[in-house]
């Protein structure tokens, strides 16, 4: 399929302004719906912006400026700086371990292992993390962590291959490694200088909370968040060694997809269908963000209710309406695609869908 044409009015408009505070609430869309037999039981209401280099929306439904909480999708780009200063040169991480601090991992022991081994060649421990722990996602996982009678450390968190480059890039500062996830610490306000340049924003009075693990989030417009994601994927307005981050980080990315995610997860069979056309990642609450380097395009994806099976079934469709996914990737991605909805017996009983019009 063809790229999309351009749809945007301002070419601009999402420049460097600061994110205002979150507008209210308005009638998204239906874009995805979920069906029991012939019925429509189920319909999930979102936003999606489409954008290039210059700001330029080139595909968009729903409000777009809305300002949203990017959640665990801005990973790749919090990555940037563990690259960007040289922590990751300094220190011999790996392109695997770069995937790992994109990661929202399922906390398989390739993950956990691979979290503690990169921790105890920088001299720290587990211990230091301060992601706090929880179970695998990967029931395979849980259930042989559980029969061993261990129990879950802070390298089973998904966030844990993020915070191991975090504490890397605090020994790189010299900063304390204690604290490194609070607002003030240098490593986070390290990270608030690659957002604001990326998304074209100033976020110093953006709307702030905490996320799961207990780093910083800065609320931002949907479409700034595209925004960030094509400048990801095409940095050529970035300064050089920005440039040379991304393209480490886009090529850890595709090289290593199941560190990203995980062996059953969406994240990694797209990037490994795609074979890198198409980085992916997801966030908690329904948020999406995806990096298409050939088109230098940035997605991003809001589900109003929060919904993973909606988001994900988003994004699916908008790559295949941007022509990512050659008859190889939409082969191996139809049961994503169009996922089937089963019963405890496995029995197809209905199907997520995108809703008609939903991305024209």
């Amino acid at each position: 399929m063809s790229p999309p044409t351009d749809r945007s009015d301002d070419p601009s408009r999402n420049h460097d302004r600061a994110a205002a505070a979150p507008r209210p609430p308005a009638d998204n869309p239906v874009l995805v719906e979920v069906t029991r037999g012939d019925m429509v039981e189920s319909r999930h209401r979102g936003a999606f912006a489409v954008c290039d280099t210059q700001g330029r929306v080139l595909l968009s439904t729903g409000d777009v400026e809305r300002t949203i909480y990017p959640r665990s999708a801005i990973k790749p780009l919090q990555a940037l700086a563990l690259v960007e200063t040289g922590a990751a040169e300094a220190f011999a991480v790996s392109d695997a371990e770069v995937a790992l601090a994109c990661a929202s991992h399922d906390g398989e022991p390739l993950h956990a292992d691979a979290a503690a081994q990169w921790l105890q060649r920088i001299g720290l421990s587990v211990d230091d993390l301060e992601c706090g722990a929880h179970w695998p996602y990967h029931e395979p996982s849980l259930r042989a962590l559980a029969a061993h009678g261990e129990t879950p450390t802070p390298a089973h968190n998904n966030c844990s291959g993020k915070h191991d480059g975090f504490l890397t890039l605090a020994k790189h500062l010299g900063a304390p490694t204690a604290g490194y996830i609070r607002f003030e610490h240098p490593v986070q306000q390290r990270v608030l200088g690659i957002l604001e340049m990326m998304s074209g924003l100033n976020l110093g009075d953006a709307p702030r909370g905490i996320d799961g693990c207990g780093i910083p989030q800065y609320g931002m417009p949907l479409g700034n968040l595209a925004l960030a994601f094509a400048r990801f994927a095409e940095p050529d307005d970035q300064p050089e060694r920005r440039q040379a981050a991304c393209a480490r980080v886009r090529r850890a990315m595709a090289e290593h997809p199941v560190m990203v995610a995980g062996h059953e997860r969406f994240c990694t069979k797209v990037i490994a269908a795609t074979q890198g056309r198409a980085l992916v990642k997801t966030g908690a609450e329904g948020v999406f963000a995806a990096a298409v380097p050939e088109l230098g395009l940035g997605v991003a994806i809001k589900i109003d209710d929060g919904e993973k099976r909606a988001s994900q079934v988003v994004m699916a469709g908008l790559l295949d309406r941007l022509g990512v996914l050659d008859d190889g990737a939409q082969r191996v991605l139809a049961p994503l695609l169009s996922p089937s909805l089963r019963n405890r017996r496995d029995e197809t009983v209905g199907a997520i869908r995108l809703a008609p019009e939903a991305i024209t």
